[in-house]
């Protein structure tokens, strides 16, 4: 099974877990996977229509998949997925 990486901040919808395994052929199935174990975590993730949000940043181990075939990007079972939620901060 693949792997997804939790980021912190989205952690208290996986019952803490930093990391869980899914299945699929691609990352949008495996997003899907996560979602399905756990529901709570899909509204930070994908938008209405089930794509990823624009403010999340997906990774296949160090790329990027906007620098692949984005949500279909195909992954193998030994994949690491990571998601990269947007930090917004800063001075005003």
């Amino acid at each position: 099974m693949a792997k997804i990486i939790i980021p912190t901040p989205l952690r208290k919808f996986t019952d803490n877990q930093k990391d869980v395994q899914v299945k699929g052929e691609t990352v949008i199935e495996a997003i899907n996977d996560l979602i399905r174990e756990y529901p709570q975590i899909g509204n930070n993730i994908l938008n209405d229509d089930g794509s990823i949000r624009n403010f999340v940043r997906v990774f296949l181990g160090d790329e990027d998949i906007q620098a692949l075939k984005q949500e279909a990007t195909t992954i193998q079972e030994d994949t690491v997925i990571s998601i990269i939620p947007a930090i917004a901060g800063g001075i005003s």
